[in-house]
């Protein structure tokens, strides 16, 4: 591994990856204690510009009394984009269809790329996941995706298409109007061949974003009886405000039972 800066606490890398052709930055925090027996749990944050440090910090500072924060030492790896952020998030994060069709509310204003879900969750797969097995101690079987909005719907994404690929996905504020909702349209025929499903799935949304708790709900709702699922509403949050808001929470129902 290429490591082209080193923070007090974190490494960073820029990594390009065959299947996007694009060069994301890759941040990672390895916590400077001994790893216990079966390496160390990962998460690994989507939009790692933006929510990387909250992430690395929430687990860093709670983790040095785990036996009151109920969250353990953990491996955090962000995943940043570029200055092009908004307009390549739209193509990383959604995933494909004949037609794209958004909310009349954009007003017409959108992007022209879309559907590179697939290229990035082989990045991610094939490429990333791979490289931080091999230089670092991870549990294989403790591995969690993050994602916030629309990286939220890519965490739903990731579930529905490589379902055992994580052990816990965190999706706040889930962008699950995407597309004219085709997340819920999909959910049938994802529960029916997965009756029995081991990966635990948390969803979080602000109490302030209005149609995104609806959505958020139902989409727990209709995954409830298939696998472990906590779903929490943050009163008197916002779109932005939700994520610190809701950040412990979420990690420690992916340290429960462990």
């Amino acid at each position: 591994m290429m490591i082209e800066r080193q923070s007090s606490d974190y490494l960073t890398e820029q990594r390009s990856s065959k299947f996007t052709n694009y060069m994301y930055t890759i941040n990672i925090y390895v916590p400077q204690c001994e790893a216990p027996e079966g390496g160390f749990p990962v998460l690994y944050v989507l939009d790692g510009s933006s929510y990387f440090q909250l992430v690395k910090e929430a687990v860093r500072l709670q983790s040095r009394n785990a036996p009151k924060t109920g969250i353990l030492p953990a491996i955090v790896v962000g995943i940043g984009h570029g200055a092009d952020m908004q307009e390549r998030r739209f193509y990383d994060f959604t995933g494909q269809a004949e037609t794209y069709i958004y909310p009349a509310r954009f007003n017409g204003k959108g992007y022209e790329r879309h559907g590179g879900a697939e290229n990035f969750s082989r990045f991610l797969e094939e490429e990333l996941k791979p490289e931080i097995l091999a230089n670092f101690p991870i549990n294989k079987e403790q591995q969690t995706l993050f994602g916030h909005s629309l990286a939220g719907y890519f965490v739903l994404w990731q579930l529905f298409h490589q379902t055992s690929s994580y052990q816990c996905y965190i999706a706040i504020s889930p962008s699950i109007w995407w597309n004219e909702h085709e997340l819920l349209h999909h959910a049938p025929a994802f529960i029916k061949d997965n009756q029995e499903i081991e990966a635990k799935l948390f969803i979080g949304v602000g109490e302030l974003e209005t149609f995104m708790v609806d959505d958020a709900q139902q989409f727990a709702d209709k995954l409830q009886n298939v696998m472990d699922i906590s779903f929490y509403e943050g009163r008197e949050e916002n779109h932005a405000s939700i994520v610190p808001t809701i950040m412990s929470r979420a990690i420690r129902f992916v340290n429960k039972n462990k």
